[in-house]
């Protein structure tokens, strides 16, 4: 099976540059006739080129690519990527951004694999459907593979949803035009109410009391074991998102932290409602003041999940301890 911008860009059929292909794979040999033609074609054109996947297909495309896998940058996606709110300003834009205007980038984004948790998979899909509002008129290449021998068939069902262009399995490399494409009722879909712990500690906060809120979660972090610069971005991510309540948020808001599953979660609830799906996931510019808080939440974060209505805004996060 091979894939050049190539089935994807065969029936591309709009006038935005930007393309944004699912390649769905059954094993190694799949993946590596997917993934690394797509990434030779790519040097060949003179395209930057960047691979994000989890490390042990990190491995196959280097050994696939050879001395070229020295143009390539290579990235683990379980590290860059653990937080799916991270990866759409840490590394596809962080990448694409850095290349000369006008110039196409390719990259293969691999943000979903087995092992991904029922917690974190939200995240993962809302992440997949972003990225065609974040790129959209760029002249950018994302191909996102999916393993279908190992991920839930509701995963894959909801690939075809996210992606305008779908390369299946043992079709050659030909793509096709997802006819289930629909990444804004993907967003609104797994715009999922997250349910209350009620063993939490819990503070509601204002104006005034905004120091001793930030004080009772660093406090909690610190007697579960955060410490040093991790401590120091349960603080941060505390301050940006109490703050944002007060500004935001109706003036006030509550604040919740408690421990599960080897994590320290940390959650802000506010009556302000959240309508822009991307915030926090643009790079701010490097003039730009103020407007950082959610990115700065994402990307210090080891997963970011939200909840927005007209009753108000959820923002929970996890660190590992």
């Amino acid at each position: 099976m091979s894939t050049d911008a190539m089935g994807a860009d065969a029936v591309h059929s709009d006038d935005d540059p930007f393309i944004h292909p699912a390649l769905f794979y059954g094993d190694d040999e799949e993946y590596l006739a997917g993934t690394v033609p797509f990434v030779r074609e790519g040097l060949d054109a003179g395209e930057p080129v960047a691979v994000a996947v989890p490390g042990e297909r990190l491995a196959l495309i280097r050994e696939g690519l050879g001395e070229a896998a020295a143009g390539v940058r290579l990235l683990d996606m379980r590290e860059a990527g653990r937080n799916p709110g991270r990866i759409i300003p840490g590394v596809l834009r962080q990448f694409a951004d850095a290349q000369p205007p006008g110039r196409r980038v390719r990259i293969i984004g691999e943000p979903v694999w087995a092992g991904r948790s029922a917690t974190e998979y939200p995240a993962c899909v809302q992440h997949e459907a972003l990225i065609n509002a974040a790129f959209t008129g760029r002249p950018v290449t994302i191909l996102c593979p999916y393993d279908v021998s190992r991920l839930q068939a509701d995963v894959v069902t909801d690939a075809y949803a996210t992606h305008p262009t779908v390369v299946e399995a043992g079709t050659g490399g030909a793509g096709r035009v997802s006819d289930a494409y629909d990444p804004e009722g993907v967003v609104a879909r797994y715009n999922r109410p997250l349910t209350v712990v009620p063993d939490a500690l819990a503070v509601v906060f204002d104006a005034e009391s905004l120091p001793e809120a930030r004080h009772v979660v660093t406090g909690e972090g610190a007697r579960h074991g955060l410490t040093g610069t991790r401590l120091g971005d349960l603080a941060l991510v505390t301050a940006e998102l109490t703050t944002n309540s007060v500004v935001h948020g109706g003036g006030t808001g509550t604040v919740r932290v408690w421990t599960e599953d080897g994590h320290l979660v940390v959650e802000v609830r506010d009556k302000g409602r959240l309508t822009d799906p991307l915030a926090g996931r643009r790079p701010a510019p490097q003039t730009q003041r103020g407007g950082r808080g959610l990115l700065l939440v994402n990307l210090v974060s080891d997963l970011v999940r939200t909840h927005t209505d007209d009753a108000g805004t959820t923002v929970r996060c996890w660190f590992a301890v």
